[in-house]
């Protein structure tokens, strides 16, 4: 049996050392904001890291990280603290054992002043559409711009 994982690792920067312990609460509540059981996961773990700044948090996961739930404690962090500019991830899929469908990743771009995703990638997806019509590849390849949708 194979173990199918999701890793990242990023920073989100909250402005003050204050905002990061208020973070905290935010992080707290998040399970009931998202609908999720006593014994859900919340899918990433949170701590300060000073060291990139003083509002600085780490963001990470390893093995099962939940991409979707950071992303909604970042869009509830930039209403709460009113952060603005574009900020982003990656993430990581990977297996314990090779399979096919087990390797990819993605990323998503958010606009922390509007409050929403600009756009995301899903490397399964893409490499899948792209597959599928070979002149989506050169325009792709030719831009530089991967497939991206206004939505995660």
């Amino acid at each position: 049996m194979a173990d199918y994982f999701v890793q990242f690792s990023c920073i989100l920067d909250v402005g003050s050392a204050e905002n990061v312990l208020y973070a905290h609460g935010i992080v707290g509540d998040l399970p009931a904001h998202l609908d999720l059981d006593d014994y859900d996961d919340l899918g990433f773990q949170m701590e300060a890291d000073p060291d990139s700044g003083a509002g600085a948090l780490w963001l990470h996961a390893g093995p099962y990280g939940e991409p979707e739930h950071v992303i909604a404690f970042v869009l509830r962090c930039a209403e709460t603290f009113n952060l603005t500019g574009l900020w982003g991830f990656c993430w990581a899929l990977t297996c314990s054992k090779p399979r096919l469908d087990a390797f990819g990743g993605g990323a998503q771009l958010i606009d922390l002043g509007k409050r929403q995703s600009v756009a995301w990638v899903d490397c399964e997806h893409w490499l899948a559409q792209h597959l599928v019509d070979p002149a989506d590849a050169a325009a792709a390849t030719t831009t530089g711009v991967a497939d991206t949708g206004a939505d995660a």
